[in-house]
C-alpha cells in the first residue's frame, strides 16, 4: 500500500552477508481493515536494528494510524 515500489526489506538471511548486500526480502506485513486503512498516515522497517549483535533475521516493522 506506501512504498510498493521502493526496496524495503524486512528479513535477510544470516547467509552469505545478505544484509550488508541488502539482499533481503519483504516478508513481513500488516494486513488492515477498510476502516483501518482510512487511517494509515505512515508505515515503516527498523533496518539499523537488523545491525545490532546477536539480533533477529527480521528488522522490527511499524505502523502510525490517525487516532483523530
Amino acid at each position: 500500500m506506501l512504498h510498493p515500489e521502493q526496496g524495503i526489506y524486512t528479513f535477510w538471511k544470516y547467509f552469505r552477508n545478505s544484509f550488508a548486500r541488502d539482499a533481503g526480502l519483504r516478508i513481513d506485513h500488516f494486513l488492515l481493515s477498510p476502516s483501518l486503512r482510512e487511517l494509515l498516515i505512515a508505515a515503516g522497517v527498523d533496518k539499523f536494528a537488523r545491525a545490532w549483535e546477536h539480533t533477529s533475521d527480521h528488522a522490527p516493522t511499524w505502523i502510525e494510524l490517525d487516532d483523530g
